[in-house]
């Protein structure tokens, strides 16, 4: 059964007891945002088969979940011509997070990350299709390279703009399912941190961490004034897995409400791991969404919001990327999640 919400607006739903899936599967599930989902979904009673290439997932963020009962590792590539006839399923649940989440990963992987935008959205969308799934595209905000710029005037050709064109036709592709009557959805995430983030996929706060943990020059592109919006990534499971309880076909943006710059962050990030390492600038500009997270429909349809300020979760970052790898992810505390989507403890 899946959940509904009210037709007049005027509140939530009833909420479901528990959650609503028996088996799920998460492609990209060994990368930092899936790796926590398939954690929670596991806490939450779900089976889950976790899909990865390790191309840029780590075998270390799933580890601790082998031997639960209910978790699968598959090594595979979504975008393979013969996956979806290699997932076992059913699934009344699917969560595609593969691709790369960061700017220098999608080039560093250009067409394995076009390949996994086009021929994987297709083949994940396929499984859903073939188990009547819940389907849920994990999306990126535009950075300026997107419909914004003048279609009479086009840009150069180049590594950034085919990634956001890839990003375009995998939520095209979705689009295209719902409107045939696919129970299929989009998120796009602003901006999701914590632990388990690679220091080497070039997003700030753990090149920050590792810099300074280093005791090298904190170095951070432009003036610093980069706003970013940062969602704690508890806080962004949460919102993921509420849409995915729900049957919304729209995008539905998920992020912090708290602006804050990259400077900001630098010196924060260099108080909380006790460095002297000096903070620099660059005269190299900061990409990223031009735009804040329209939380609105996440919030108003779902009850979703976030709850772990920056600092907060900042803190708790840096104390876990500071840790030695083999100590493995933090404890944390069981987490109820609720909105009009669902109900369900982990």
């Amino acid at each position: 059964m899946m959940p509904t919400t009210t037709s007049n607006g005027t509140g939530p739903a009833p909420l479901l007891a528990s959650a609503p899936w028996r088996r799920a599967l998460v492609t990209g599930g060994a990368g930092f945002l899936g790796s926590h989902l398939c954690e929670r979904l596991l806490d939450a009673g779900v089976g889950v088969d976790c899909l990865d290439n390790l191309r840029t997932g780590r075998p270390g963020n799933v580890r601790h979940l082998t031997g639960r009962d209910g978790f699968r590792f598959l090594e595979g590539d979504v975008a393979d011509p013969g996956c979806p006839a290699a997932l076992p399923g059913p699934y009344d649940l699917v969560l595609h997070l593969a691709g790369p989440a960061s700017p220098q990963d999608e080039e560093r992987h250009l067409l394995e990350t076009l390949d996994t935008r086009s021929l994987g959205t297709r083949n994940a969308l396929a499984v859903a299709g073939r188990d009547g799934a819940r389907f849920l595209l994990a999306s990126s905000p535009e950075d300026g390279t997107g419909p914004g710029r003048d279609p009479h005037t086009p840009g150069p050709l180049t590594a950034r703009s085919a990634c956001a064109d890839s990003r375009r036709f995998s939520e095209a592709l979705v689009a295209a399912h719902a409107a045939h009557g696919s129970d299929a959805g989009i998120v796009r995430l602003f901006h999701a941190y914590g632990p388990c983030m690679r220091p080497d996929e070039g997003l700030p706060i753990p090149a920050f961490v590792e810099a300074a943990l280093a005791g090298q020059p904190v170095t951070v592109p432009g003036a610093g004034r980069q706003a970013l919006w940062l969602c704690y990534v508890d806080d962004m499971v949460d919102g993921v897995l509420l849409v995915a309880a729900g049957r919304s076909v729209r995008p539905v943006d998920l992020g912090g409400d708290e602006e804050v710059t990259l400077a900001d962050i630098a010196r924060r990030v260099i108080q909380l791991t006790g460095s002297d390492a000096p903070l620099t600038f660059t005269e190299e500009q900061a990409t990223g969404p031009e735009h804040p997270p329209h939380t609105g429909f996440a919030r108003e349809l779902f009850g979703w919001v976030p709850k772990v300020g920056w600092e907060e979760g900042l803190a708790r970052t840096v104390a876990a990327l500071t840790a030695r790898p083999e100590q493995g992810p933090p404890e944390r505390a069981p987490a109820t999640v609720t909105g009009s989507g669902g109900e369900w403890s982990a």
